[in-house]
């Protein structure tokens, strides 16, 4: 690596391995800080799940309902928009919208959902519908992946999160998520979704039932594509969080393996600019450690996250932006506010913040629709 050299399938493999956890992150913090010097990036976002009723029942998931089950909502459209004012009036510069794979809800829900947003709120970028969604969509709409993907642009949608891809290998899809697209399938459309402009994230969900090598595999299958399109912009390692899913019996990731699985993938993934250290699934502490281990960003404010919440996460669901700054100049690092796409924020051009999605007509959002 310190030569210039690419690393291999068996160089990954034997990072992994290596029982001296702190070479291994003297590596990866040597790259991280060639390429950002002593910067931490974070933004100011929310999240918005517009549902959570999803045909797909994967045991790694706490946060899919039936659609009858205690529990199971859906948003009414006006109610996004309020939870989205609320975003704005907190400052956010982005939403970052997945949800489930609803049965009755048609592809024009979603449109219409991301034209609102998008009507209301033209300067919040719009990082919405992961891999899952827009292959499911693609299904219940009879439009190809690129059509389909072609028409969440033309509605707003300005880039695409980095969620669902868990572990690429089939052993392991067939174990923890056999009703979801498949690895080919997920890298598939994130390469048609970067033909067409739209960028996105990756990620992967460690720590259940995949192998080292395994992990390997899906690291340089990411890296295999971001040479052919450039198009991800950052890549975010999720620690699994068992309670509450159907693989309640395996224990969670230790620190050491997370730390262990953001170094590697910085020295893996010489082709990806950014690695995000998810303080949601991390821990704040164990996120401000990670950033001495090759990490360079610590995600955002996030608000009323729920799928990982679901699954028993016990950090906060947000954190405002000067606690993220405390953070990162606790950790010895300079915090820097980006937008989605890791342009510097410049808070004296935004705009004021909006107090109310609150129509002139006076029409106050309903609280949710349970379909």
């Amino acid at each position: 690596m310190l030569a210039g050299e690419r690393l291999t399938a068996d160089d990954g493999l034997a990072l992994f391995q290596s029982h001296d956890l702190l070479a291994v992150g003297w590596l990866a913090n040597h790259v991280r800080e060639q390429r950002h010097g002593n910067v931490c990036y974070f933004n100011v976002n929310r999240h918005i799940n517009p549902t959570n009723v999803c045909v797909a029942h994967c045991k790694l998931c706490a946060f899919g309902r039936s659609p009858d089950a205690p529990g199971a909502y859906t948003f009414a459209l006006d109610e996004v928009f309020e939870r989205a004012a609320q975003g704005v009036a907190e400052g956010a510069t982005e939403f970052h919208i997945v949800g489930g794979l609803h049965p009755d809800l048609p592809f024009d829900y979603y449109l219409d959902l991301i034209r609102g947003l998008k009507q209301r709120f033209p300067h919040v970028h719009l990082k919405a519908f992961t891999m899952v969604e827009v292959h499911y969509y693609a299904r219940i709409s009879k439009l190809s992946i690129r059509d389909t993907l072609l028409k969440m642009k033309e509605a707003g949608v300005d880039s695409l999160p980095g969620g669902g891809a868990e572990i690429f290998h089939p052993r392991v899809r067939r174990i923890i998520c056999d009703h979801k697209v498949s690895g080919q399938m997920w890298l598939q459309i994130a390469r048609t979704a970067h033909e067409i402009g739209l960028r996105s994230n990756a990620t992967m969900l460690y720590g259940h039932v995949e192998t080292l090598e395994e992990r390997v595999d899906h690291l340089l299958r990411l890296r295999e594509t971001q040479d052919a399109t450039h198009g991800f912009v950052a890549f975010i390692p999720l620690a699994f969080h068992p309670a509450n899913t159907a693989l309640a019996h395996l224990p969670r990731p230790t620190g050491l393996d997370d730390l262990r699985t953001m170094a590697v993938s910085r020295l893996v993934l010489d082709n990806f600019e950014h690695i995000k250290a998810y303080w949601i699934m991390l821990t704040p502490r164990i996120a401000q450690i990670a950033l001495r281990f090759g990490a360079n960003d610590l995600d955002g404010t996030v608000a009323e996250e729920k799928i990982y919440h679901d699954a028993g996460a016990t950090t906060p669901e947000h954190l405002t932006r000067a606690e993220l700054e405390r953070l990162i100049r606790a950790a010895g690092r300079v915090p820097v506010e980006r937008d989605t796409l890791y342009n510097p924020v410049d808070r004296s051009s935004m705009p004021l913040p909006i107090a109310s999605a609150r129509r002139s007509d006076g029409f106050i959002p309903a609280s949710s629709l349970t379909l």
